[in-house]
């Protein structure tokens, strides 16, 4: 396998959607800017797609594709049962667990948002439209399982690009209810369960050469299927530690009226980059860890490990330096436009200027994580995630009512930076990971291409400081141009100061 090549494969289906997530969150902000009917839709939209976060972006994947590749060396016949098994289980578990929901959601809109509680009629339409966006989650957790019996097979386009279904149909329907005058946020509701089961079906497509699902009433739960079981349960709070502090964040801003769209908004920006520095490379590189460890390919295990590292902190650091010093000029040319206005920009960049921080972190902690998921060991960083979960929640609940939404991208960004620490203190003490001497050589090159990037980043902003006031028309377009001119500096000097080169991700099989 060629780390970069599959990388760049996930990235790219990635990046594509995520700029159309960007278009879709350009047109909501436009249409409903942080309103009462933003909060309300992006509470019962983060609901659902919380949970999707958890399963779908590595937590699946954590417990099911080190046993699903084990059991595939073996036997291809005792891995389809395997898969099968799991498929069923999953399918009735997922049935039952929305159907409860759908029934009592006012009590679980009461602990994600028990602010709302203040405002009857927020409430109640927060309740409504996330009972009509919540069957999204069972479509696209069964999605998530066809996506991770593709990664097994180093097929990784696929489960990558499903997530592009989702921001069109968003699109679609935000135009389409304002050519026919139709509510906003119902038909944007109706539209994420549609872009589920959309997904599921094209994932069903592209997986059926490999596998073929049967549903059945028939399920053997043998010591696979437990053992499978007992992983995934702490994989779900540790894979997804970054998704579980952004939910609690959701809870406590909700107190704050407009706290939780501005949250959201920055939630955005700085999503893309853990998108491909963390999940893409995660994802990419599980599979083939998995199966070094299944080999005892120690040099492989240690190799992957370092270019995968490499790859996620080169694309993490000058990423959160970027955020950092240009998290108003972000904000305001991605949604400065319409409903969202100029304190609307001002509050989400102040989030995002503190998410920057932790931008490294939360990347680096997908590819810690992975070096015990391969090892089938979920349960020590699940304890090291309850850690970081509840310093993030004693820090955003004691200090909320002195700094107001603030303290939400600051406890997440210290908690998680913590859990990183924590993280790489018992992988040096199992013996999980050595840095190699190219590693060694490249990190300190790598600083310098973020410095000198940073450098020139700064530069032109100031340069170009008064294209960026709220009512410039063209201030996307000095955006475009200044990322362009920092991202080719930071290749440059990378290049030239030997910190990264693509040629040196190569991993043979």
């Amino acid at each position: 396998m060629n780390l970069i090549v599959s990388t760049s494969t996930f990235s790219f289906f990635t990046l594509i959607s995520r700029i159309l997530g960007y278009v879709r969150d350009i047109l909501i902000a436009i249409f409903l800017g942080t309103s009462l009917f933003a909060d309300a839709f992006f509470v019962a939209f983060r609901l659902p797609n919380t949970f999707r976060r958890l399963f779908a972006e590595g937590t699946f994947n954590a417990a099911f594709i080190p046993s699903y590749v084990g059991a595939l060396a073996k036997n291809k016949i005792e891995a389809d049962n395997f898969a099968k098994n799991v498929f069923n289980l999953l399918f009735i578990i997922l049935l039952f667990f929305v159907l409860v929901a759908e029934i009592f959601m006012p009590q679980l809109i009461f602990l994600i948002a028990p602010g709302f509680y203040k405002d009857p009629e927020k409430l109640k339409l927060a309740v409504d439209l996330s009972r009509i966006t919540f069957p999204f989650l069972f479509f696209i957790c069964l999605a998530s399982f066809f996506g991770a019996i593709l990664n097994s097979y180093n097929k990784f386009a696929a489960a990558a690009a499903a997530p592009i279904i989702l921001n069109v149909v968003l699109i679609g329907s935000l135009f389409f209810s304002q050519w026919f005058n139709i509510n906003d946020v119902l038909i944007l509701s109706y539209a994420v369960s549609l872009a589920g089961f959309l997904q599921l079906i094209i994932l069903l497509f592209f997986v059926r050469k490999n596998f073929k699902p049967i549903l059945t009433t028939k399920i053997k739960i043998d010591e696979k299927i437990k053992f499978f079981f007992r992983k995934l349960l702490p994989s779900i709070f540790s894979s997804g530690v970054t998704q579980i502090n952004i939910l609690i964040g959701t809870i406590i801003a909700s107190f704050q009226a407009g706290a939780v769209s501005y949250l959201y908004y920055a939630d955005r920006v700085y999503q893309i980059n853990l998108a491909i520095a963390g999940i893409a490379v995660g994802t990419v590189m599980l599979p083939e860890l998995s199966k070094h460890i299944k080999n005892n390919n120690s040099e492989q295990v240690i190799n992957l490990q370092n270019r995968a590292l490499e790859l996620c902190l080169f694309l993490s650091v000058p990423a959160a330096i970027a955020l950092f010093l240009a998290s108003e000029e972000i904000v305001t040319s991605l949604f400065g436009y319409g409903s969202f206005n100029n304190d609307s920009v001002s509050n989400t960049a102040i989030a995002l200027t503190f998410f920057a921080f932790g931008v490294p972190a939360f990347s680096i902690l997908k590819i810690f994580s992975n070096f015990f998921f391969a090892r089938n060991d979920t349960k020590m960083p699940f304890y090291l995630s309850v850690i970081s979960v509840t310093l993030n929640v004693i820090i955003s609940v004691s200090l909320f009512g002195e700094f107001g939404f603030v303290i939400i991208p600051i406890a997440t960004s210290i908690s998680s930076w913590i859990n990183v620490f924590m993280h790489y203190y018992f992988i040096k003490r199992r013996n999980l990971h050595i840095f190699d001497r190219k590693f060694i050589y490249k990190f300190p090159r790598m600083i310098l291409s973020v410095v000198v990037m940073g450098a020139v980043l700064y530069l032109l902003l100031g340069v170009f400081s008064d294209k960026f006031y709220y009512n410039e028309s063209w201030k996307f377009i000095y955006l475009f141009i200044i990322v362009i001119i920092s991202l080719l500096t930071y290749f440059l000097t990378s290049n030239f100061s030997g910190a990264f080169k693509f040629s040196d991700i190569k991993l043979k099989k």
